[in-house]
């Protein structure tokens, strides 16, 4: 495969279509797998005919409902985990930087002021939803102005640093707002705030605007692949190379703010998805973003599906926020991962 450089690298477009099947395969497994697991079981010899009675819009048995129930919550949950995925694969080449997630620039600290707010006056589900998605929008724009030097391109030395540590600082502010504000919540108010600090997909529902976020940024990510493989290496190289380098990290930095923003406001902070599924991918399938990017994105459903099939039945009927669970899987894989990449 020729990235632009006359050289040629990565996987060829058979072994890429069998990546992007199998696991295209893997998430309906998955998917599957969420329905019938639980407290209550779904049986196998069941599942066709509930499929069928959701799909007629009769979901009157109990394994129809329950598997509408479940997949409901599967669906949010898998395009939470790929838009973290996504967004990690984004900000890592943003800003050059193998220790970048999406959380790293603040987004999901101002999200999570903006939520806690709403539930300090003990707002509705869908005012925290909007005070979620506005805190993150209002950090976006934020930084964004404080940094929009460093994202028109021609990049100098320490302009990446520089946006780094803008979003580090943003995100500090944000988090003694956080603190002060769970000193100041009375005790009815309390657990659920910190169970959304810790991401919880309980009250999670299936919404058709999480998964346009995620499919159009995708879709505009992988028409960009080539120079996104042309910018990882270097922005001069790419500007030389007839790359908008400016447009280029402007459209990054949009999309991945977005995407970020909409997995928080679904699901609040869950981590590790956007730091340890991108570097995964790159281990096992290259670092060919023709390939990484759909790669990544369905390996961030998986996971994180497989994440909260694991807090719903671990302790079942008590469910556990999927954010610890991510947390508990993702410290020995990242630690394991870093060793890996000191090893190479």
């Amino acid at each position: 495969m020729d990235d632009g450089t006359g050289k040629r690298h990565g996987i060829g477009r058979g072994r890429a279509a069998l990546i992007i099947g199998a696991l295209l395969a893997a998430s309906l497994a998955s998917l599957l797998l969420a329905g019938v697991a639980g407290s209550v079981g779904v049986p196998l010899a069941e599942l066709a005919s509930g499929l069928v009675d959701i799909l007629r819009g009769e979901p009157v048995s109990l394994p129809a409902v329950l598997l509408e129930l479940r997949l409901a919550r599967a669906l949010a949950a898998f395009a939470t985990g790929a838009a973290l995925a996504l967004a990690g694969v984004m900000m890592q080449t943003l800003l050059r930087n193998p220790l970048a997630d999406p959380y790293v620039l603040g987004v999901s600290s101002g999200a999570s002021v903006g939520a806690l707010a709403a539930m300090l006056v003990a707002g509705a589900a869908w005012m925290v939803d909007a005070g979620a998605f506005a805190g993150a929008a209002a950090i976006s724009l934020l930084l964004y102005l404080l940094a929009r030097r460093d994202l028109r391109g021609g990049q100098a030395e320490g302009r990446a640093p520089l946006l780094l540590l803008t979003g580090v600082i943003l995100a500090a502010g944000c988090s003694a707002l956080v603190t002060l504000m769970l000193s100041l919540a009375p005790d009815t108010s309390l657990r659920g705030m910190v169970f959304w600090l810790m991401g919880d997909l309980s009250g999670a529902q299936a919404a058709w605007l999480p998964w346009l976020v995620l499919l159009t940024s995708l879709a505009i990510a992988m028409r960009e692949a080539r120079p996104i493989n042309l910018l990882a290496l270097h922005d001069d190289a790419a500007a030389t190379l007839g790359v908008r380098v400016g447009a280029l990290r402007k459209g990054l930095f949009v999309c991945a703010t977005l995407l970020t923003a909409s997995a928080v406001t679904s699901a609040g902070s869950i981590g590790f998805v956007g730091l340890i599924v991108p570097h995964g991918c790159r281990f096992a399938f290259g670092a060919d973003h023709r390939v990484l990017l759909p790669a990544a994105t369905l390996a961030g459903g998986i996971f994180l599906l497989l994440a909260d099939i694991l807090a719903r039945t671990l302790l079942a009927p008590q469910q556990l926020p999927v954010g610890a669970v991510t947390a508990l899987i993702g410290v020995p894989v990242f630690l394991f991962q870093l060793h890996q990449l000191h090893r190479k």
